[in-house]
């Protein structure tokens, strides 16, 4: 079964993928490369970080868990593995770079241990960092396994070779392509010929109209019955004939070949019959996601559907197992359930895991029930679990149990905590502001509090999700917090409602108007829909 898995990356690998199961990595791993390179060499002697996620929030400075990564990998690692990152702590020092570098090191250990033998993986990186990571993949691949380095041109234009710019436009993305074994899966991507290509190369038209190149039909090494007078013409000297006389009328009679204006004869090759130019290693044919309005979900760093099909197509085939340790909004799976791969994707925020199932669900109808999601909780007890390791996960845990959308960014208690979009008709859009506790010494205040904020975002409706057991004392809230009424349906609802974990585990919802799938529909239906934060 296809599989999300919420958690870091590191642990899920180690715990749950088995050696030489999956066919295909892709990896895009988050990088901060916008910050000044000053800044990111700097010497690192506290613990501040500029993360572009909160996961990693610890981890792009150096600190005492980078020393105890970087000293499992010098006792547990192969020698070639340790000798390189302790090269890389000598050139780099300790800073934000090494602490990156230190991060993916170990990752890729156990992404080539996960690898088939002939399996592929693609690192999709920048070029602050990109020639640091060639050079811990050869030491864990080695340097024979390297394939490619693909340059992807993500556009055409950038503000950072502006007006006072002492650089030229960075344009580009950097993608590692590496093989675990000799024999690795690989399918041909051919690209249609362009308009100028053909005009020029396939300049000949037959009688049928068919475009055609010609190429001679002289070899240098005799075949058999190659050396004879065909037309009155021979081949050059110390050269014979590329097919027997009896091929040789064979062709002509199918009017295969072509005669120059000096009756030389020459073989046809039809554009019709050509497959196209194969795929070479700068792209820039794929398009970035933001020109793509019906893929955008608000990710910065979001990549097109179309460059993953390209990687999937290549290095696998139908059924194959391809694995994004780094799956931030769900592009990868998304393009391998588009080609009939199994998947499996892993993400260390709640936010992610989340995305990507609404957005398999909005994708693919059918799809309910041919995945599962694994780490997230299914009972009180994980649920418990979930608040104690991250609050602000397990706030956006409850609030997708009704299909809302947690905030972009949570920053302490403000009172609200995600929302539901609903239709109220065909144009407008109702809203239910979610507010999430879940700790204990729960309080009518929290119901009053909820109401004054639902005025003040001018929402139809809000709901309280709780931990605890609902007291009386805040039922007796709810009931006085007033009603609203559906223009449409002219159903009556209770303006705040309370609806415990213990009963949306246990399939309870509350009665609140059928609910847009969050992000995906939301966005599209509402422009005030929060852009979402980058998550790699």
């Amino acid at each position: 079964m296809n599989r999300l898995y919420y958690g870091d990356n590191l642990e899920v690998l180690r715990k749950h993928i088995r050696d030489e199961s999956v066919d295909l990595v892709y990896l895009d791993p988050p990088f901060n490369s916008n910050r000044a390179y000053n800044v990111l060499f700097k010497h690192q002697t506290g613990t501040e970080s500029q993360a572009q996620i909160e996961a990693f929030d610890d981890t792009w400075a150096w600190t005492q868990e980078s020393e105890a990564a970087y000293s499992d990998l010098l006792i547990h690692g192969s020698p070639q593995v340790a000798d390189g990152i302790e090269a890389m702590r000598k050139l780099l020092g300790d800073n934000d770079v090494l602490a990156y570098l230190v991060m993916m090191t170990a990752r890729l250990v156990e992404l080539r241990r996960v690898l088939k033998a002939n399996g592929s993986l693609y690192l999709h990186c920048d070029p602050v960092a990109s020639h640091y990571l060639k050079i811990i993949l050869d030491a864990i691949f080695g340097p024979t396994a390297f394939r490619n380095e693909i340059i992807w041109k993500r556009t055409s234009a950038h503000s950072d070779s502006g007006q006072g710019a002492r650089q030229l436009g960075r344009i580009h993305d950097v993608i590692l392509f590496y093989n675990k074994g000799a024999q690795s899966r690989w399918n041909t991507i051919f690209l249609p010929y362009t308009a100028e290509y053909v005009a020029t190369a396939y300049r000949n038209i037959d009688d049928q109209g068919r475009r055609y190149q010609t190429q001679p039909l002289h070899a240098k090494q005799p075949g058999g019955d190659t050396s004879y007078e065909w037309k009155g013409k021979v081949p050059p000297p110390g050269r014979y004939w590329a097919y027997s006389r009896e091929n040789m009328e064979r062709l002509d009679s199918e009017g295969r070949i072509h005669y120059s204006r000096t009756g030389t004869p020459r073989y046809k090759i039809f554009l019709d019959e050509s497959e196209g130019r194969s795929l070479q290693d700068i792209w820039d044919d794929i398009a970035p996601v933001h020109t793509q309005p019906s893929e955008r979900l608000g990710f910065p760093t979001q990549k097109p559907v179309a460059l993953l099909e390209r990687i999937i197509k290549m290095s696998s085939n139908e059924g194959d197992v391809v694995l994004d340790p780094f799956c931030g909004c769900g592009t990868t799976v998304d393009a391998a359930q588009r080609l009939g791969r199994q998947w499996a994707g892993i993400d260390i925020t709640y936010l992610a895991i989340d995305l990507i199932d609404t957005r398999m669900r909005n994708t693919f109808p059918d799809i309910a029930g041919t995945y599962e999601i694994v780490g997230i909780p299914k009972d009180l007890e994980g649920a418990a679990a979930l608040f104690a390791r991250n609050p602000f996960d397990f706030e956006r845990w409850a609030v997708s149990l009704v299909d809302g959308t947690p905030n972009e960014r949570q920053v302490g208690d403000k009172g609200s905590d995600g929302v539901i979009r609903f239709p109220i008709d065909g144009k407008q859009i109702g809203k239910v502001t979610v507010s999430v506790k879940g700790g204990r010494q729960l309080n009518p205040a929290m119901v009053r509090d909820l109401a004054g904020t639902v005025s003040a975002q001018r929402a139809e409706l809000g709901l309280l999700i709780v931990m605890d057991e609902i007291t009386r004392g805040m039922v007796d809230a709810a009931a006085h917090s007033g009603t609203w009424t559906n223009p449409t349906t002219q159903k009556l609802y209770r303006k705040v409602q309370i609806v415990s974990v213990r009963d949306l585990l246990a399939g309870k919802t509350p009665d609140l108007p059928s609910a847009f799938l969050p992000y995906l529909q939301a966005q599209r239906f509402a422009p005030d829909h929060p852009t979402l934060p980058g998550l790699g």
